[in-house]
């Protein structure tokens, strides 16, 4: 019986999908180059179990072990779609905070009050 993690009985079915689908471009792309899951494994320096489970769309898999693969089929760069800056950082603006508020990370005069 094999453990289930909080990370993936807690992702969404949408984002679960998505990485289904993620897992069988890689798998495509693999199959392409004509490399088996071991070969592929041993390219990215990753267990071949390791391996199976990016192409199957586990959620607990390393990004590490993702990059290492997107890199290794020339497709790193995609990763620069994902999840744009904002405009207001893209375009190298700094953004205000509201006045009166606190830096964040900053410990008031009453918190110090121990």
């Amino acid at each position: 019986m094999s453990k289930r993690s909080n990370a993936q009985s807690a992702l969404p079915p949408e984002a679960a999908q998505q990485l289904v689908r993620l897992g069988e471009r890689l798998r495509a792309h693999r199959t392409q180059q004509q490399w088996t899951i071991a070969e592929m494994a041993a390219r990215v320096l990753c267990s071949p179990t390791t391996y199976r489970a990016l192409e199957s769309g586990k959620p607990t898999t390393s990004t590490g072990v993702l990059m290492n693969v997107l890199w290794l089929l020339g497709q790193a760069d995609t990763l620069d779609a994902v999840a744009p800056a904002p405009a207001a950082l893209a375009s190298g603006r700094r953004v205000r905070r509201k006045a009166g508020k606190p830096k964040a990370g900053t410990i008031s005069e009453d918190e110090r009050d121990f």
